[in-house]
C-alpha cells in the first residue's frame, strides 16, 4: 500500500503565530488539538511533511541554529501525542531574493514531491494564508484553508483557489479528511 501524504504549514498551522515571527523555541506554541490531529493521520496511514517559509533567517531575525531547536521542539511535543513528522522542508529566503522555494512559488512543493518520489496531484496541502495555498494548487495538491493563524484574514480577502475548503482547524480539518477515507464511519461531509 502506497503512503498517503500531507502537506501543512508551520505558523498559524501547527503552532501559533506572530506577525513579529517566531524566533526561537518559547515562542513556538502549537495550536491546542494541532498535534493530537497529526497523530491522527499517521494512524491513517499519512506521512507528514511541513513546509514553511522562514524569511526570518533572511532578516537575521534568527538563525538556522534556532531554527534546528523550534524543529526539533516541534518534533519532540508531536512525538509526545504519538505524532510523527516526516520531514520540515523550509525557505529561509527573503521576498525579493527572487528564489524559487519562497511560497507563493512551488520549487518548496516540487523539492518535497522529488524526495518522496510522488506525485503531488490531490495531496492535501494546509495553509492559513493565500500563498500556501497557491503554491499547493500550482502542484496540483488540494488546497484547505485552516481559520487559525492568518487564516481569517486570508479568507477575508479573497482569491482562494478554486476547490480550496475552509475548516477551523487543523483537528477540524483532519476529522474531515478521515471522514472522507473509504471505510470511514459516517460519510457525511461538513466543514
Amino acid at each position: 500500500m502506497s503512503s498517503k501524504f500531507i502537506i501543512l504549514d508551520r505558523d498559524g498551522v501547527i503552532n501559533h503565530d506572530s506577525d513579529a515571527f517566531i524566533k526561537s523555541p518559547a515562542e513556538w506554541i502549537p495550536i491546542p488539538g494541532s498535534l493530537e490531529a497529526i497523530a491522527r493521520l499517521n494512524q491513517a496511514g499519512y506521512r507528514v511533511v511541513v513546509a514553511s517559509n522562514q524569511s526570518g533567517i533572511a532578516r537575521g531575525l534568527f538563525n538556522i541554529v534556532t531554527l534546528n531547536a523550534i524543529h526539533q521542539k516541534l518534533h519532540d511535543a508531536a512525538q509526545r501525542v504519538g505524532a510523527e513528522i516526516d520531514a520540515i522542508f523550509f525557505c529561509p529566503h527573503a521576498a525579493d531574493d527572487n528564489c524559487d522555494c519562497r511560497k507563493p512559488k512551488p520549487g518548496m512543493l516540487q523539492e518535497i514531491g522529488r524526495r518522496f518520489d510522488i506525485s503531488l496531484k490531490g495531496v492535501p496541502t494546509v495553509g492559513d494564508s493565500l500563498r500556501d495555498l497557491q503554491a499547493g494548487y500550482v502542484c496540483g495538491c488540494t488546497p484547505y484553508l485552516v481559520r487559525t493563524g492568518k487564516g481569517e484574514r486570508t479568507l477575508e480577502k479573497g482569491g482562494l483557489p478554486p476547490g480550496t475548503t475552509v475548516h477551523a482547524d487543523l483537528a477540524a480539518l483532519v476529522e474531515h479528511l478521515l471522514r472522507r477515507e473509504p471505510g470511514a464511519a459516517g460519510g457525511a461531509s461538513a466543514a
